[in-house]
Formats: structure tokens, C-alpha cells, sequence
């Protein structure tokens, strides 16, 4: 591709076309990097669509997802869950007091460690949790609409190298 040029690419599902597939131009300087252009452009439509759906029930994307790990595990430590989601302690903050004052988590002091702050899902989360779930079970039908079974594997073992090369990356840039 010369440079300064830009590439368009059609998207959409196998066989799409007109109106159905939607055309991305890609700048020539992300040429070199198709993948991470596609990945970026689908994280940024999954998680759209996602906040879309959350804020039906009142959430925000990310806030799930801490509600999910409280309705796992139980009450965590505040610093737990910053290790659990990958997230930084002032996003954390935020997020609690965001689901504390929606009256989804309540916080306590640690019994054993004063510095500590124990977050912990409130009753009234439990009928949140089914909402979550049938927004993810929604969401996934959307990303993964007219997939076969076996796609639908080999796309999430993609993925999951895709994260695993990241991972290790991140951690020898540490």
C-alpha cells in the first residue's frame, strides 16, 4: 500500500454485503497492524454495546464485573479486587462507590486488618445478578450471532491466545 494511503475493509459476517457489512477505513499507519486495528475496533463496539445494554439496569461496563467476582467469591477486600480485575485502586474506588450508593455493595472495615476495607454484594444485589447475566447471555448471542458452535470455540481459542501473548508481554515490560 503506498503511503499515505488508506485501506477500507469490509466487515460483517461471512457473506455480508451492501448495507448489511459496514466498511472501516484503516489509515495507512495502522497498516502494519491489522489485527490489533481489528481488535481495538471490536473491543470499542463490544464494550459500547455492553454499557448500552448495563445501563438498562442502571450499571456501567466494568461495574459487572466487579459485582460478578462479589457474587463468586463472597466479600473481598477492596485491594483484592483490584488484583482480580486488573483495574488501579482510584478506577476501584470509584466503581465501589458508585455500586455502594446504587445499594449493591456495602463496605466494612477489615475484622483483622485496619487498613483494610472488606466490599461486600448486598441482598438487594441478587436480583441485579440475574439481570447481569441475561445481559451477558444477551450480548454474547449479539457478538456471537450466526456463528456455528465450532466457530464459536475456535474464535474464544483465539482469543485466549491473543490474551496469553498480551500477558506475557505486559509482564516482561514490567
Amino acid at each position: 500500500m503506498k503511503e499515505g494511503a488508506h485501506e477500507r475493509v469490509r466487515t460483517g459476517a461471512a457473506g455480508t454485503t451492501g448495507r448489511d457489512a459496514a466498511m472501516v477505513t484503516v489509515p495507512s499507519s495502522a497498516g502494519a497492524g491489522p489485527i490489533s486495528h481489528a481488535i481495538f475496533r471490536v473491543a470499542r463496539l463490544h464494550r459500547m454495546l455492553a454499557g448500552q445494554l448495563l445501563r438498562r439496569v442502571g450499571l456501567h461496563p466494568g461495574q459487572e464485573l466487579v459485582m460478578m467476582q462479589l457474587w463468586e467469591l463472597g466479600p473481598q477486600r477492596q485491594t483484592d479486587l483490584v488484583r482480580l480485575l486488573d483495574s488501579d485502586a482510584a478506577t476501584m474506588t470509584r466503581t465501589v462507590k458508585r455500586l455502594e450508593s446504587a445499594g449493591f455493595v456495602r463496605r466494612c472495615p477489615s475484622p483483622t486488618d485496619k487498613r483494610a476495607t472488606i466490599i461486600e454484594p448486598t441482598p438487594a444485589s441478587q436480583a441485579l445478578r440475574r439481570e447481569v447475566e441475561r445481559i451477558w447471555d444477551e450480548l454474547e448471542s449479539l457478538t456471537a450471532h450466526g456463528f456455528t458452535d465450532e466457530e464459536r470455540e475456535a474464535a474464544a481459542d483465539v482469543l485466549d491466545r491473543f490474551e496469553a501473548n498480551l500477558t506475557r508481554a505486559a509482564e516482561s515490560r514490567r
